[in-house]
């Protein structure tokens, strides 16, 4: 494994049965309070997707937003964001997706993207896919097209990758718990 990438995982705390019995939760939060580290996601990120017609970058809540902002800065574009619902203020579309240990809705505002507009969608992390296969279906409901879902991680074992039907990249990948 890379060093700069070594480095961010040994930031990554887990946390044993969060949300629930079972679930061994990836805490990113340690990852974030270290300016350097956070500063490295982000460049990493940015690298990947600098130089690419990017229109807007969506952040998935929550962390999502923390990522999703910092690189939309980085690349110069927009942000727009997914909430859960009854969060966002304006007219909305909605989407319902199955988490690993249950399932949920986001929303998007109907004005979020225009049509045609070519959409990063950023995540701290990709588990079943679920999450991020909504925000996808709310980007296509817009009109717009997804370029890439981005995460901070991936838990490759649960196959979420293969559940989107866009393209996908993570720094970090757990091949188990």
């Amino acid at each position: 494994m890379d060093e700069k990438v070594a480095d961010l995982k040994r930031a990554i705390r887990d946390i044993p049965d969060f949300p629930k019995k079972g679930i061994v939760f990836k805490d990113i939060t340690p990852l974030l309070a270290n300016g350097p580290l956070f500063h490295k996601s982000v460049d990493i990120l940015a690298e990947r997707y600098q130089g690419q017609k990017i229109d807007a970058v969506l952040g998935i809540e929550s962390r999502g937003f923390t990522i999703g902002a910092a690189l939309a800065y980085r690349l110069g574009v927009g942000f727009c964001i997914v909430r859960k619902p009854g969060k966002l203020p304006y007219e909305t579309r909605r989407a319902s997706y199955q988490l690993e240990y249950g399932s949920d809705s986001l929303e998007i505002h109907s004005d979020a993207v225009k049509p045609g507009a070519r959409v990063l969608i950023v995540d701290d992390l990709l588990a079943t896919g679920g999450t991020a296969g909504a925000a996808c279906e709310l980007v296509a409901a817009l009109g717009a097209e997804v370029v890439e879902c981005a995460f901070l991680i991936e838990l490759a074992f649960l196959k979420g990758r293969e559940k989107l039907r866009c393209r996908a990249f993570s720094i970090l990948q757990y091949d188990s718990e």
